[in-house]
């Protein structure tokens, strides 16, 4: 069973679940959009000698949620993630990231180079680029939208069950499992039952977004042993990641598997786990000192 962890960062509180112990290979794990910490619980029991930090990150499971009136934008993640591998003392250490939370490392991996050792992805790797001329109207969507959904009444769920049968009838498939896994560390105690504990503002778009450019100065910053694995049953995201993929980051190992968006924490967890191990055999399990 995992051990909960509390971080206290100057803006914001962070929770965590962490599996192993200091002393073995340092990873931060980053969930994907409007998921988890639990994300990880199965694939983390198939990792090898993996001292592992799974973050809630800001806005989600039982994380704090940013300062009203403000967007959600992935940078504001990166220097989270460093400030909490600040506080556990890691001045080197590896990043493994679902969808959002694959992105989220990339530019992370991109951003301190020498700090990340090995780079996992699941089903992400960065966002969708926009053309420099598109900025203005990007702004003033996420303006729009971050407004919008400031005000959004949150919707009640009578029990803990009825809350899990719409997450899986959501936009990405689920087993009963992973979605029993994701709704018991997703939702709150309101008036009424229970409602997501997510934030949603992070419904709204971004404020700013990376053009081309940017993608490939990040992923030819990056130093980091990678490897990503792609399910190819959600064929859109896995097209795309693969154009993306060839376009800016050439070099990325990708393998191919046979599953759905959230296929780590599906029976697929098995091939992904032995992937990972691949690479996280080939680092040091030594944590680095304190920056």
């Amino acid at each position: 069973m995992p051990t909960q962890a509390t971080f206290e960062l100057s803006n914001i509180t962070l929770q965590a679940q962490v599996w192993g112990e200091p002393g073995q290979t340092p990873v931060l794990a980053l969930h994907g959009w409007l998921d988890n910490s639990a994300s990880f619980e199965r694939l983390a029991e198939q990792l090898n000698n993996v001292h592992l930090v799974a973050l809630d990150l800001a806005g989600h499971g039982q994380s704090d949620h940013r300062t009203p009136g403000t967007p959600y934008n992935i940078w504001e993640d990166v220097a989270d993630i460093f400030a909490v591998a600040d506080q556990l003392g890691w001045k080197t250490f590896s990043l493994m990231g679902h969808s959002r939370g694959a992105i989220i490392s990339t530019l992370s991996a991109g951003t301190f180079p020498d700090r990340i050792g090995g780079l996992m992805l699941i089903d992400g790797v960065l966002p969708m680029f926009i053309k420099a001329s598109d900025a203005p109207s990007q702004l003033a969507q996420s303006i729009n939208e971050t407004r919008l959904f400031s005000q959004k009444q949150l919707r009640v769920f009578e029990s803990l069950e009825s809350a899990c049968n719409a997450r899986r009838r959501g936009r990405f498939r689920l087993s009963q499992d992973a979605a029993s896994r994701l709704t018991a560390r997703g939702v709150k105690t309101v008036d009424g039952g229970l409602s997501w504990s997510s934030d949603s503002r992070l419904m709204a778009a971004s404020a700013f977004k990376l053009t081309r450019e940017h993608g490939l100065a990040f992923c030819r910053a990056i130093k980091a042993k990678a490897a990503m694995v792609v399910a190819v049953n959600d064929s859109s995201f896995a097209q795309h990641y693969l154009d993306l993929i060839e376009d800016v980051y050439p070099l990325l190992p990708v393998e191919k598997i046979e599953g759905t968006h959230h296929l780590h924490m599906e029976e697929e967890s098995a091939q992904v786990a032995s992937i990972f191990n691949q690479l996280l055999d080939q680092l040091p399990n030594v944590e680095g000192c304190p920056t």
